[in-house]
């Protein structure tokens, strides 16, 4: 296999204006223990807000049903398969075992706010439903079971965010997979179950964003598995970031794949580096030296792995293969 050196980008920022991190947590909203919010026959075409965004929600009160957009839950059944358990994430709390959370649908859009309007956005925590989990895991009377009977079939639930500056679409988007069973090692497939922390700074400074689900299970009237994910503390950058000001800092990790070690060079001094597998098991960790760190990977068994950058909080991901 050729060998690759594949660079992943941070971001310098060079005018910072000081502020306080700004959280959608959710938790303002109030809630009766084990509900949700999903709208009403006299909404319609309405919104939540938490900490400076807004997520607008459709409500059909012809048929009395949530018809887009988002809901917020903190309904805490992690086991129940069904669309009647539509409100609830499979990690079965809010991030943190916190109460609140939201739960978004395809198309799923929010407008950002006051200070974070046209700013760059920090990151976010993400999981699958309950509804779409169960589904995937055992199928349903619409969806397949993912990796079908065999475990080999490649199926893939995919949720893509796009951030949008005055209408326009910006350069980059965001991928994130709640569920992925391409890997020809059938023990690397994996669905999503817990929240997972998403960086969001390559989309720059948006003051929108878009939230769109793909999978690989599709039939005659379009995508089989559940299209909902769920959503919480989405944070700012903590700094205002004026457009097209900054400066690209490259940190290479190489060689990708290896065998034996993997390389991590220009990545800040300090900064805390950690390896888990693809379950989220810690399997080594270290922290940046001034110009080069290197870790021994020998000793792990082939596959995919994930090098986590943490820095300040923030966290930037890069996966390798070890041969």
């Amino acid at each position: 296999m050729k060998k690759r050196l594949l660079i992943f980008t941070s971001i310098a920022l060079t005018a910072l204006v000081n502020r306080a991190q700004v959280v959608s947590d959710f938790e303002n909203l109030r809630l009766s223990d084990d509900s949700y919010w999903a709208g009403t026959a006299s909404s319609g075409d309405s919104a939540f807000s938490s900490g400076d965004a807004n997520f607008p929600n459709t409500y059909n009160s012809q048929w009395s049903y949530w018809e887009d957009g988002w809901a917020y839950s903190n309904v805490a059944d992690s086991v129940t398969s069904g669309s009647a358990n539509q409100y609830a994430s499979r990690a079965g709390s809010g991030y943190g075992q916190s109460s609140n959370y939201a739960v978004g649908k395809n198309g799923a859009k929010i407008i950002l706010t006051g200070e974070d309007d046209d700013k760059a956005l920090d990151g976010v925590y993400l999981t699958n439903s309950t509804y779409a989990t169960i589904s995937m895991e055992n199928g349903d009377n619409f969806a397949k079971k993912f990796g079908g009977e065999s475990g080999n079939d490649s199926d893939w639930f995919l949720l893509t965010i796009k951030g949008y500056r005055d209408g326009n679409m910006t350069t980059d988007s965001v991928n994130f997979y709640l569920a992925d069973f391409r890997s020809d090692d059938n023990s690397l497939d994996y669905i999503v179950k817990d929240w997972k922390w998403v960086d969001l700074k390559p989309l720059g400074g948006v003051d929108s964003l878009e939230f769109s689900l793909n999978s690989s299970d599709v039939g005659q009237f379009g995508m089989n598995t559940p299209a909902y994910f769920c959503f919480d503390n989405l944070r700012t950058a903590g700094s205002a970031l004026a457009v097209n000001q900054f400066q690209q800092v490259a940190t290479q990790v190489y060689p990708n794949p290896t065998s034996g070690l993997l390389h991590v060079s220009n990545a800040s001094a300090g900064t805390l580096l950690s390896i888990v597998d693809l379950s989220g098991k810690l399997v080594k960790q270290g922290v940046a030296g001034e110009n080069l760190t290197t870790f021994d990977v020998s000793d792990f068994h082939p596959g995919i792995y994930v090098l986590n950058l943490i820095n300040d909080g923030v966290v930037s991901v890069y996966k390798f293969i070890k041969e």
